[in-house]
């Protein structure tokens, strides 16, 4: 792959994951049922909703943030990884007869965000890189 064709893949995913994190925090912070309902049959309510809520607003701009990108996809493959299990271990696929909206929005942006960690690997901090020994036995 090109040089370009990365750059325009890298950004349309970016900005779908953004567009679609962003759009979910009407429903989050102004207390939406739908959103109500998710958090209180996770036992997480009011705080997992406005938690997660804070954790993919910053994702979002992380992400759309050239210098800030890699942890962008890191935050928002965390806070999605917990959308899946939750949907996958309590929820279910299908919430409130959504048809499984949510659940396919979340394998999206977790899917995109993979493609994204492949793109930009080079970008992820390296632990542990400043670990020398302080001198070797025999």
């Amino acid at each position: 792959m090109n040089q370009k064709t990365i750059n325009i893949t890298s950004w349309a995913l970016r900005i779908a994951i953004a567009v679609i994190l962003l759009q979910t925090l009407f429903f989050k912070f102004t207390g939406a049922p739908e959103s109500i309902y998710i958090f209180e049959t996770l036992g997480m309510e009011p705080w997992g909703r406005i938690g997660s809520g804070i954790a993919e607003l910053i994702a979002s701009v992380l992400l759309l943030v050239p210098r800030t990108r890699i942890y962008g996809v890191l935050l928002s493959l965390g806070v999605i990884g917990g959308a899946i299990v939750s949907h996958l271990t309590t929820l279910g696929i299908v919430v409130q007869n959504d048809g499984g909206t949510l659940f396919g929005m979340a394998l999206f942006i977790f899917f995109a965000d993979l493609v994204l960690l492949a793109l930009h690997r080079s970008e992820l901090p390296v632990v542990g890189a400043h670990f020398v020994p302080s001198h070797s036995r025999s």
